[in-house]
């Protein structure tokens, strides 16, 4: 298993992103596309909603509509005066980590900036090699083929060396096809042939390393 490569992504994988993180997040896009598309609150929020669920990326819709500056968009919609205390660290993720074999990599659609500060609360920045950030996938977010081939390629490794643990099923979805290993990370009951293991949340993932076999 040393040449096994896992591939994380950060938001609702390694921590949880809904309370506190997510609806900071979406309120900021909202603010902006308010501003910078002159749209009432409503339009904004309904507009950021239908980008994310067309293309899986709220930025994907408003560079390919709008012509947005990803780089204006993504420093004014991830300002977080008050990361730390927004950060839920569950105390056992670094050991969690350490029990899996081979190389971790993040790979994430939030700006590296952001990746990198929240992985620095979760103390566990240190145990992945790289991070790949929506920048290096030239703004081209998950679930496009394009950052995965490019993380691949950075990391000289084959897709069926990898294992991507992802909560998005869409993202599952271009790493099965690439012909990755899947983990999906999600409480409910549903399935998809493009998971090969589900677990409840990255806690279990130890438990699960025989299904990946």
């Amino acid at each position: 298993m040393t040449k096994l490569l896992w591939i994380f992504d950060l938001d609702n994988t390694l921590h949880n992103a809904t309370p506190h993180i997510f609806p900071h997040i979406n309120r900021s896009m909202t603010a902006y596309l308010q501003q910078h598309l002159q749209l009432d609150e409503a339009a904004a929020n309904a507009l950021r909603m239908h980008y994310w669920q067309r293309y899986g990326a709220t930025l994907s819709g408003l560079m390919r509509h709008h012509g947005t500056d990803p780089e204006h968009f993504l420093w004014h919609t991830h300002q977080f005066p008050d990361l730390e205390r927004m950060v839920l660290r569950e105390p056992r993720l670094r050991h969690v980590l350490k029990a899996l074999p081979g190389r971790k990599v993040v790979f994430s659609n939030a700006p590296q900036r952001y990746a990198q500060a929240v992985l620095k609360l979760l103390r566990v920045a240190d145990l992945f090699d790289d991070v790949v950030a929506v920048e290096q996938t030239r703004y081209r977010p998950k679930p496009d083929s394009f950052g995965f081939i490019r993380l691949l390629r950075r990391q000289r490794i084959r897709a069926a060396q990898c294992v991507m643990v992802e909560d998005s099923l869409e993202n599952l979805q271009t790493a099965k096809r690439l012909g990755m290993r899947t983990v999906w990370v999600n409480a409910g009951n549903k399935s998809s042939p493009c998971v090969d293991v589900k677990i409840r949340d990255v806690m279990q993932l130890p438990g699960a390393l025989h299904r990946l076999n």
